[in-house]
């Protein structure tokens, strides 16, 4: 994401919020975060995740070669 970009209008969802949603545990939530496949902004000590990053990992997901469909 740019630093350009408007997030007024976005949702952020929490680490916690996010690992719900993947159905994975916290821990690879900020393993995403941090390895830069995920954008985040950080509030703080905490993580904030824009709802349209979570979506477009999801839709970039790949199994068995074959893009995921959501």
């Amino acid at each position: 994401m740019s630093a350009e970009q408007n997030f007024s209008n976005a949702k952020f969802l929490t680490v916690a919020e996010v690992a719900e949603v993947m159905r994975v545990s916290k821990m690879t939530v900020y393993r995403l975060v941090h390895s830069g496949e995920m954008p985040a902004v950080r509030f703080g000590r905490s993580y904030r995740v824009p709802e349209t990053a979570v979506d477009q990992y999801l839709r970039g997901a790949v199994v068995d070669g074959h893009a995921g469909t959501a």
